[in-house]
């Protein structure tokens, strides 16, 4: 197929939704109390792409919506009571949990959520939440790392971020992250694949248009790990990645890429002033 051909491909099957970005009445409010911010001035690094940054909920159906609005019908909190769990258990050779060394999650991890992925001054690199969650298991606990794109890290993470919620997100992309973060500002508006598409031609250029069934949103990554109905599972930023890229027919990095870590950077920063959701839920 040319490249003409694909293009017009592309066009045919998005539908212009002609300005359809509104916040439901009222907005999104956790179990009638907890207010979040949906809507927020985009970052002064986005001057001349986006003005407004919108979370993935304002742009999921109203019963979609509504399920994240109540605790009781999120069917990612299930896997927030699992991670409470995995909190307070002892692992690995030491012996000790979660709890032993940071205590009550409600405090220790409060705000921890918001400024992830982030540059560790040990370790010399940026590393997602996730890498800090297996870090801590493997050289404070002497227990086996998480594999990635499983159920126990996403879990873990859920538990984590749901500290922070309703907090917005302030990743740094300045000082030592800084490289990182223009190797993930380069992967988002690169083309790959057999459709020569980037993360910007669906999240940026073409956010609340359709493409057929699906309502493009612009990629924020402030609700994940999120529950997606159509996997009934949760699922990693990183997870998502490893989707997208292959939605465009090109080959994926590994999860565990430092490759996504970049790119989980530049997209996390792109959503501050948004609030964490802990676990949000999407199509």
């Amino acid at each position: 197929m040319t490249k003409t051909v694909l293009k017009g491909a592309i066009a045919a099957v998005a539908v212009l939704a002609g300005a359809q970005v509104a916040l439901a009445e009222g907005g999104l409010v956790i179990n009638g109390e907890l207010e979040m911010i949906t809507e927020a001035p985009a970052a002064d690094h986005l001057k001349g792409s986006l003005t407004t940054v919108y979370s993935g909920w304002v742009f999921r159906d109203v019963d979609t919506q509504a399920m994240q609005m109540d605790d009781f019908d999120n069917p990612g909190m299930l896997y927030v009571d699992q991670g409470e769990g995995m909190w307070n258990a002892p692992a690995g050779t030491s012996e000790k949990s979660c709890a032993d060394c940071h205590g009550d999650a409600s405090e220790s991890m409060a705000g921890v959520r918001t400024v992830y992925p982030k540059w560790n001054e040990a370790a010399g690199e940026v590393r997602s939440l996730q890498m800090q969650i297996n870090a801590c298991r493997t050289e404070n606990q002497g227990a086996d790392a998480f594999k990635y794109g499983k159920d126990e890290i996403n879990t873990m993470e859920a538990y984590i971020s749901m500290q922070s919620r309703g907090m917005p997100m302030n990743v740094a992309i300045d000082g030592p992250a800084a490289a990182t973060w223009e190797q993930g500002k380069e992967m988002y508006y690169a083309r790959t694949g057999q459709l020569e598409l980037s993360c910007a031609n669906c999240h940026e250029d073409n956010y609340d248009n359709y493409i057929r069934a699906d309502h493009l949103s612009q990629g924020q990554t402030n609700g994940f790990p999120v529950y997606r109905l159509k996997d009934t599972k949760l699922t990693s930023a990183a997870g998502r990645f490893v989707g997208c890229v292959r939605d465009t027919r090109a080959e994926t990095y590994k999860i565990d890429s430092s490759e996504f870590v970049a790119l989980e950077l530049y997209v996390a920063s792109r959503g501050n002033g948004l609030s964490v959701e802990g676990v949000s839920v999407r199509n």
